[in-house]
């Protein structure tokens, strides 16, 4: 007498969600920390499947179930991008002081853009003669603000930090993927 086992996958198995991160004006620390929770990763694999991240070759970006996003805008490219990617995302995640407010390149906003540009491209020590500030059809335009990601497309959720910790991914990612409404407690917030 033969046993036959039974090989076919469940009718119903659960569907992974989707994830996509993006960066815009910023450091990329956000993503490095998100990295950080380490052998985590192999635990969130089992729940989602990544679209366009740190961890995959994929430029463009799909319908997602959950988009994080960090950094600024500061160029019209940023603009384009955070709108692409905000029409993809099921759910949107701002990331970090940058998206959230601005960050560090926001600093710039209490300067005037033109004088910055001029003093960086065409006066400081070490220049070539009659080097100029780039004029070029490929560089995107640079914005007079630095402006926070929630002043141009709605904005589902804010994950705090410069950047939020590991600790803090991972306890937003699991509360945002049980359907809980993310909670951080004081000790997960983290500013370096």
């Amino acid at each position: 007498m033969t046993t036959q086992t039974n090989t076919m996958t469940p009718l119903h198995a659960p569907r992974k969600l989707k994830l996509a991160t993006v960066s815009l004006a910023g450091c990329f620390g956000c993503h490095m920390s998100f990295l950080d929770i380490d052998e985590r990763l192999l635990q969130l694999l089992e729940l989602v499947e990544f679209d366009r991240s740190p961890l995959t070759d994929i430029k463009t970006v799909g319908r997602c179930d959950i988009g994080l996003i960090e950094g600024g805008l500061c160029n019209t490219e940023n603009v384009q991008v955070l709108r692409e990617f905000r029409a993809q995302c099921k759910t949107l995640v701002a990331v970090g002081a940058c998206a959230i407010n601005g960050g560090l390149p926001a600093q710039r906003n209490n300067l005037d853009l033109g004088v910055i540009l001029h003093s960086a491209y065409a006066e400081r020590n070490g220049l070539s003669k009659g080097s100029a500030i780039p004029n070029d059809p490929e560089l995107p335009m640079m914005l007079n603000q630095v402006h926070p990601i929630h002043e141009v497309v709605h904005v589902d959720y804010f994950l705090p930090g410069c950047p939020p910790s590991a600790d803090a991914f991972w306890t937003f990612l699991n509360d945002l993927m049980a359907g809980r409404t993310p909670h951080l407690g004081h000790g997960l917030m983290h500013y370096d």
